[in-house]
């Protein structure tokens, strides 16, 4: 079996990545971009709302709507979140970890990942979208 490639989308998803998260998220999206090279060894590049691999699956499209560093909570006007099977609307997140609300502001577009733990909608990672 041939050892594949990384695509130029992928290298650049992981270079922004790097600049935006910490050593736990970052190891944890090297994964999921190993996982989606390995399964798109060919593909050619494309922006990530067009992509259905492990990597981009779980991630969804919003625009930043509010930022409470305070409270650690982030209001967001997103797409849908297939993995909360949730439809598109405006609503507040917890955020796992508080130090991505400084990447943020009110009005930025962003890609993130959200789950829902002990009961509360939280966002567990956020890229802004340059």
């Amino acid at each position: 079996m041939q050892r594949p490639t990384l695509t130029q989308s992928t290298i650049a998803f992981l270079n922004n990545i790097a600049r935006h998260t910490t050593l736990l998220h970052l190891s944890t999206c090297l994964l999921a971009a190993l996982m989606f090279s390995t399964s798109h060894a060919t593909a050619q590049t494309a922006a990530p709302s067009t992509l259905t691999s492990t990597a981009t699956a779980a991630m969804s499209e919003a625009e930043v709507r509010k930022v409470d560093v305070g409270a650690g909570k982030i209001t967001l006007k997103h797409g849908d979140i297939k993995n909360l099977d949730m439809p598109p609307m405006s609503m507040v997140f917890q955020v796992k970890d508080p130090a991505l609300l400084t990447l943020v502001k009110a009005g930025d577009k962003v890609w993130f990942t959200a789950d829902r733990i002990n009961g509360a909608y939280t966002v567990l990672t956020l890229e802004r979208i340059p």
